[in-house]
């Protein structure tokens, strides 16, 4: 598998795109990674196979995974009531919780009945402040201004949901008595190698020296250079396209049985199983069945950053994309979605 019928460095021209990192996953392994352009525009720091992006809502994948594998310890359970585990702040009951509870299951699927108010979960204000996470959900920062709640019955709708996550976030804290950042580490990062990812809220501990400086759709850097979400369970994530192929490899070997972090085959396939009836929606993965078999996916997109995530467990290859640059396009119609037709087609 390669990028072929693609002019890579005529495309990020074309789109203005600043900094680009591929990585290919062929036969149940990683192939090769190709890295083009530049950190920061305007200087001679390049692109490389360590060069940190901000994956952003591809961050729910990687909780996902830590969720089956706290499930496989048996410290989690998808289908009880987050409410019976929770401490530190509960889900309020009200006449949509009487029948079904809210579930990690729901929570995972973006079916928990949870609508994230308008206007919250943005980047992070430095003047404002990191929000606590309870403070957050209790609406009480200007990153979510009113309290999370129950709007529609579990299961009977899909709304994506960036609170759902951070009350898995506060639910994987609770149990654990660790920062979410702490559990990710010991649970994924470090089992899988992935020496290049960081879930740190704080810029000043991140390794600026390897760090990508987010752009606009005109190529200019973006105020701050470095977004950063107080929400890590959600989007979070800063990370190499080759530390997360690690993790996109992870799933299709747990497939196969041959998971390195201890995810059984049938905690695998509950990943990529439909949920709630919506055939798009897994645990943390978005699902598409066409001719060429099965293939989960999930997009990044935030300020100054777009990415993509790809696997396909029938052919075992995939592929990660991330761009330093916001494309002001859904990624399908830009450079990533050019990339991604090249290798899976």
């Amino acid at each position: 598998m390669e990028l072929k019928n693609i002019n890579i460095k005529e495309r990020m021209k074309y789109y203005n795109v600043s900094g680009l990192s591929v990585t290919l996953i062929e036969n149940g392994q990683i192939q090769n990674t190709v890295n083009y352009g530049l950190l920061e525009s305007g200087t001679t720091k390049y692109i490389t196979n360590n060069s940190v992006f901000n994956a952003c809502s591809i961050s729910k994948y990687l909780t996902g995974m830590l969720v089956m594998k706290l499930t496989e310890q048996g410290l989690l359970d998808l289908d009880e009531d987050v409410n019976n585990r929770l401490i530190s702040w509960k889900i309020p009951e009200n006449d949509l919780t009487k029948n079904k509870s809210v579930t990690l299951r729901n929570l995972l699927s973006h079916q928990s009945g949870i609508i994230d108010p308008e206007g919250s979960f943005a980047e992070l204000n430095l003047k404002l402040g990191m929000p606590s996470m309870v403070e957050l959900l209790n609406g009480k920062t200007p990153y979510c201004k009113y309290p999370i709640e129950v709007k529609y019955e579990p299961v009977s709708e899909f709304h994506y949901s960036d609170a759902g996550f951070c009350i898995v976030q506060l639910l994987i804290e609770d149990i654990t008595g660790k920062p979410y950042s702490q559990v990710m580490k010991e649970q994924i990062f470090e089992p899988l190698q992935m020496e290049n990812s960081i879930l740190e809220t704080s810029i000043s501990e991140m390794k600026r020296e390897e760090l990508s400086s987010g752009h606009n759709k005109n190529g200019e850097l973006v105020e701050g250079k470095y977004p950063i979400y107080p929400y890590p369970a959600a989007s979070g994530l800063w990370t190499t396209s080759l530390d997360l192929a690690q993790v996109v490899l992870e799933l299709l070997n747990a497939l196969r049985g041959e998971s390195k972090i201890g995810i059984s085959v049938s905690k695998a396939k509950e990943i990529i199983t439909p949920q709630g009836g919506k055939s798009w929606t897994g645990l943390g993965v978005f699902l598409e069945d066409s001719e060429k078999g099965l293939e989960i996916s999930l997009l990044g997109w935030g300020v100054g950053f777009q990415c993509m995530m790809v696997g396909s467990p029938n052919s075992a290859k995939g592929a990660v994309i991330m761009t330093n640059t916001e494309l002001g396009v859904h990624q399908l119609d830009g450079i990533i979605g050019e990339i991604y037709h090249s290798i899976m087609e």
